[in-house]
Order: structure tokens, then C-alpha cells, then sequence
């Protein structure tokens, strides 16, 4: 008796680390999910014939694998909240999150994508209001007339010196800028992406067509660079919420032995989100200290330099030089009390090559109070003491003031140990 051929699904919800759920699938749409790397697990089903276990970890969003159903992925923490931590983290001196909320506008989308899409528009109609931005860009081509400077090491070698057509280079003032092929290249991406709703999408459009005159860019090239200043501070905003869209949209992995699966969609890493958000969060406050951070400083565990530690955040004086102090932001914490012994050693290789007393880590885990560990064997702390491991939590479901202000108390006791290196 052959099985039966599983009836594939349009779409399948989970949620961020949530239980897993069984999902009439193909074996290719299965292995693909499997082989991507996007969920923490996809494996068959052993209980049901044609179905497989999709278990979500830590990435939010949607995506829709070659042959496969649209995945979304719902995260633990509200959208609004999340787009906060991202806005953050992209730009904290900026202004461009919502005054009364704290957060990126994103309208009344409860969901991702949408949310997501609405805010990216709003941002480039924002950007845009002013009239499109144009720059110099520096053209080469063949001519019938000389404009700008010859080139003269093309004309010969090209046309053996006879003229026209003349191989040229000059400078012209065009709208086809780094930034605008950003801006149109965001655009486009969220138009392709499913969960759109109508009405930002005519939007999305429209922006489209307002940034026509910037060339498309190609798939799989490095995004174009631009330097912030004076001229386009109207558009930083955008670039920054567009770059995320274009870092985080249709990703490729590449599983060990095999071609790179291209998926389609829109993905957040919680643990880099919140990693990123703990660490700028902290570095913007330790400035009102006089203090400088380092943000994934490099170093080595070993003297022979084979074995690199990165820290999230090492703390340093004002002139960079000296660590003062080391902290280590973890988004997920995988027992009940709240510790993980793998965490704490790796704190505690920290301090011991950085020669700190102490070191620090932040969990998105609630409410679970502060408490430290003072590690046997060991003197670095004043009066001899051994080094103390801090743990400490943030509540991601607290509004965004509070989440700010709990970051500058931590940073104010990283300022005090500072006092006792």
C-alpha cells in the first residue's frame, strides 16, 4: 500500500520557539525547510505519513521556500516592541521613531511583514518630500562629442586614436545615486513579497515610480555605499530601515555540501535584534560617563592567537585604551532558573583574558532579579575577591522608556566597577 501523497498548505503559522507543528508537506519542500537552516527543527513526522514537524527558533517573519508553503513566523515579542528595538538599534540619535510611542510607525499591522512595509514607505515618503536627492556621479562612455575629459588610453586602445566616437568621462548631476538605488531597491523587494496589504503596496508603487531615474541594483551584489552628511540627513532614515529590509529579505543558505537555497521573504534574528539593541542601548549611555565601548571587540583566548573571543560590549576609558568592563547580551534563556552554565563560562573567559574583576550579562528573561556568582579560585575583585559573573534581566514587554532606563541603571554599574579595575 503506497502512502498518501500529502496535500500541500498555502501558508503555516508558528510561533518563536512554540511548540512544533505537523504540516502536510513533500519530502522536497521538507528537506528544503530542513536544509535552510530558517527553524530551529524540520524533521518527518513519524505519527503521520507525508507530514513533517516544523519547530521555529529564534528568526521571525515569513518566507516561502522553493516548492514549498509561505512560513510565518510570529514572535514572542509585540511588533510594535520589536520595531522599537530595531529602530533603536539602526539609529538611536535619530528622531525618527514615533515621540509619543517611542517606536517606528507602524501604522495598525499587528503582523512582520506588513508592519514592516508600511514603515519603509512612510520613511522614503518622508525622504522623498523634499524632491528626489541628486548627486555628481562620474559617467564613462562612448561619444560623438567631446564632454568632460578624454580618455585617452581607451580612445586608442579601442579606436586606434580616430575620433569620433570619443571615450569620455565627466561628472553628471543625476538622481541615480547610492542612496536612491537603496531607497529603490527596498521598494522593489517589498512589492515581491507576499502579505503586502493593498493600500501600502499602491504606495510602495508610487515610490517606485517616483525613484525611477535610479538604476536597479543587481541580485547578489554588495549593497552600494553612502556616507551620512549635511546633504542627505532627510534620507538617512530610510537608508537605514532600508538596509535592514535588504539584509533580512530572501537570504541564501548554504548547507554543508550543497548548492544555496534561495528563499524568499522577509527574516529578524531575535538574537541579534536584541543583541544589537542591548549593546547600542548601553554604549549610548556609558557616553554620559565618560566611557567608550567596543562593540564585538575582538581578542583572543589563547597566547598562540588560534582561539578569538568576541565580546558583545567591552567597556574602555574614555581614550579607548584600558577595558574596564565586559557584558554579553543573551536573547533566550533555556532553564527555568534562569542560568546557563555555558554562559557563565564564557563571562568568566572574558574577564580572566581581559583581567577584569567582573563581567556582565543581560537576558531577555522577565523578571528574574539580578544575581551574581563569585567564582572560586580566583582574585581579581578588590580586596582579593574572586571574579563575580552578573546576570541580569530585561523585560522585552516593558514600554520603551523603561527599557532605556533599565539599560542606563546597568551601565551605571558598569561606571562604578569601572571605579575598582
Amino acid at each position: 500500500m503506497t502512502a498518501p501523497v500529502p496535500v500541500p498548505v498555502g501558508e503555516v503559522t508558528l510561533r518563536e520557539y512554540g511548540p512544533a507543528v505537523s504540516v502536510p508537506l513533500g519530502s522536497a519542500a521538507g528537506r528544503a525547510l530542513a536544509a535552510s537552516g530558517i527553524l530551529q527543527s524540520a524533521t518527518p513526522d513519524p505519527g503521520r505519513d507525508g507530514h513533517w514537524l516544523l519547530r521555529a527558533g529564534s528568526r521571525v517573519g515569513a518566507v516561502r521556500t522553493p516548492g514549498g508553503p509561505v512560513v510565518r513566523i510570529t514572535p514572542k515579542t509585540p511588533v510594535s516592541r520589536l520595531f522599537f528595538l530595531l529602530g533603536f538599534s539602526l539609529d538611536p540619535a535619530r528622531a525618527w521613531r514615533d515621540s509619543r510611542e517611542g517606536t517606528v510607525d507602524i501604522g495598525a499591522y499587528d503582523d512582520i511583514v506588513p508592519a514592516l512595509a508600511h514603515a519603509v514607505e512612510r520613511q522614503i515618503d518622508a525622504a522623498l518630500r523634499q524632491g528626489v536627492l541628486q548627486g555628481y556621479q562620474e559617467v564613462e562612455e562612448s561619444a560623438l562629442v567631446v564632454r568632460g575629459r578624454l580618455r585617452e588610453a581607451e580612445q586608442i586602445r579601442r579606436h586606434f586614436g580616430r575620433t569620433p566616437p570619443v571615450e569620455i568621462a565627466y561628472d553628471a548631476y543625476t538622481a541615480d545615486t547610492s542612496e536612491n538605488r537603496i531607497l529603490r531597491a527596498a521598494t522593489e523587494r517589498l512589492l515581491r513579497l507576499q502579505g503586502v496589504p493593498g493600500p501600502v503596496r499602491r504606495r510602495l508603487a508610487h515610490q517606485r515610480v517616483r525613484l525611477a531615474d535610479a538604476l536597479p541594483l543587481i541580485r547578489g551584489q554588495e549593497l552600494p555605499r553612502w556616507q551620512p552628511s549635511r546633504l542627505n540627513s532627510r534620507y538617512q532614515p530610510a537608508l537605514r530601515l532600508a538596509e535592514a529590509v535588504l539584509r533580512g529579505t530572501s537570504p541564501e543558505h548554504r548547507p554543508a555540501g550543497s548548492e544555496p537555497l534561495t528563499v524568499d521573504g522577509f527574516l529578524l534574528d531575535m538574537n541579534k535584534l536584541f543583541e544589537d539593541f542591548v549593546t547600542v542601548a548601553l554604549r549610548e549611555a556609558l557616553q554620559e560617563h565618560g566611557l567608550t565601548a567596543r562593540l564585538q571587540d575582538s581578542h583572543h583566548l589563547d597566547t598562540a592567537g588560534l582561539i578569538r573571543m568576541r565580546p558583545d560590549l567591552v567597556v574602555r576609558t574614555g581614550d579607548g585604551r584600558t577595558p574596564l568592563a565586559v557584558v554579553d547580551a543573551k536573547y533566550k534563556v533555556e532553564k527555568a532558573d534562569g542560568l546557563l552554565n555555558a554562559d557563565l563560562y564564557q563571562a568568566l573567559a572574558y574577564a580572566t583574558v581581559l583581567g577584569l574583576p567582573e563581567a556582565h550579562l543581560v537576558y531577555a528573561a522577565g523578571q528574574l532579579p539580578e544575581r551574581f556568582h563569585e567564582v572560586r579560585g580566583t582574585t581579581a575583585g578588590p580586596g582579593g575577591r574572586g571574579v563575580r559573573l552578573y546576570q541580569h534581566s530585561l523585560a522585552l514587554s516593558r514600554e520603551p522608556g523603561q527599557l532605556l532606563s533599565a539599560l542606563k541603571e546597568i551601565a551605571g554599574r558598569l561606571a562604578g566597577a569601572t571605579a575598582h579595575p
